[in-house]
C-alpha cells in the first residue's frame, strides 16, 4: 500500500498471549471469547504489529513490539514467541535491515511496544536501530520514568535507558507534525500522551490504532481494556474518533489482532462494527 510519499508495510515483531479479562475490562468472558477464544491459563493468542513506511529519504517504524531480551520466566507468563515472527526476519522480508531505519516512532512506552527498542548483544543492552532517532511524547516520556502503581508493571527502563544515554530519545510535545507527510493524535485514555500516527495524502488516511483499537473486537466503544489508566476517557476518545473514521473512510491499523492487520469501520444501530479487512502487505 502507499500513502503520500510512503509506501507501507505491515512488520509483525512477535507472537504473544494476554488474560482475556484484562483485555476486555467489564465485557463477560463469554461474550469476548467468542472473538478471542483463550487457552487454559485465560490468555488471549496476540501479534505484535509494526508499520514500516519507506519514503526516498526515511525508513520510519512505528512501535518496536515485545522484542527478545525476555527471560524464560516471563517468556512463558506472556506466552511470548519470536520464532515464527521477529523484528529482523519481517524487515528482511521486504529488502530492509535494522541498519536501514532512520525513525522509530513509539506510540508509547509499554513493554509490548518498545520492547524492540533495544537488544542484547555480547551480554550488553544495546540500541536495535543503531542510526534511528526514537521519538515519543513528551508526557509519556517523563510518566515513564517515573510511573505509577498502577503503570509501573508495564515499564521497563531497559527498552530506552541506553537510547537516552546515546542521545537517541527525541520527545515531542503535542499533536503538532514532526516528521514530513505524518500527523499526530494524541489520547489518553489508555495511558497519558500516547501518540498515533496518521498518514494521509487528502484521499486515503490511515491511523494507527495502538492500544485504544488492540483488536477489531475493541472498536465496539464499551469494549475497553482493563490495563487502561482511564477507561472512560478511552470510551470518549472513541466516541470522538469512530464517526471521523467511518465517515471519511479512514484505515484503522491493529496493532495486536493476530488475524487482521487493518481495517475500516461502519455503524451498526448503536455500535461501531469492523467494515471488511484491510491488507497492508502481504
Amino acid at each position: 500500500m502507499k500513502i503520500g510519499d510512503y509506501d507501507l508495510y505491515s512488520i509483525e515483531t512477535s507472537e504473544f498471549s494476554l488474560d482475556g479479562g484484562a483485555m476486555f475490562g467489564i465485557i463477560p468472558k463469554p461474550i469476548w471469547e467468542r472473538k478471542a477464544p483463550s487457552d487454559a491459563l485465560n490468555r488471549i493468542d496476540m501479534v505484535t504489529r509494526s508499520l514500516l513506511l519507506c519514503s526516498d529519504e526515511r525508513k520510519i517504524l512505528i512501535d518496536t513490539g515485545n522484542g527478545t531480551k525476555w527471560e524464560e520466566k516471563y517468556r512463558h507468563i506472556y506466552n511470548i514467541n519470536t520464532s515464527r515472527y521477529n523484528i529482523e526476519n519481517s524487515l528482511t522480508k521486504y529488502g530492509f535491515s535494522a541498519d536501514d531505519i532512520t525513525d522509530i516512532i513509539n506510540t508509547h512506552l509499554h513493554f509490548d511496544h518498545a520492547g524492540g527498542n533495544t537488544k542484547i548483544d555480547d551480554g550488553s543492552i544495546v540500541p536495535t536501530f543503531p542510526n534511528a532517532k526514537y521519538w515519543v511524547t513528551k508526557e509519556h516520556w517523563e510518566l515513564a520514568n517515573h510511573p505509577s502503581q498502577k503503570d509501573s508493571g508495564s515499564f521497563i527502563e531497559h527498552d530506552w535507558k541506553v537510547l537516552a544515554e546515546n542521545g537517541m530519545i527525541e520527545t515531542v510535545n503535542g499533536n503538532e507534525p514532526f516528521i514530513k507527510g505524518i500527523d499526530s493524535y494524541i489520547t489518553q485514555g489508555h495511558t497519558a500522551g500516547l501518540l498515533h500516527p496518521m498518514i494521509s495524502d487528502g484521499t486515503k488516511t490511515l491511523f494507527y490504532g495502538a492500544d485504544i483499537f488492540p483488536l477489531a473486537a475493541h472498536i465496539s466503544i464499551p469494549w475497553v481494556m482493563a490495563y487502561d489508566v482511564q477507561p472512560v476517557v478511552t470510551m470518549k476518545e472513541k466516541e470522538i474518533l469512530l464517526p471521523k473514521m467511518q465517515d471519511e473512510e479512514w484505515i484503522l491499523f491493529l496493532e495486536h489482532d493476530p488475524n487482521i492487520q487493518a481495517c475500516t469501520v461502519h455503524q451498526d444501530g448503536k455500535h461501531f462494527k469492523m467494515n471488511e479487512s484491510v491488507l497492508i502487505s502481504e
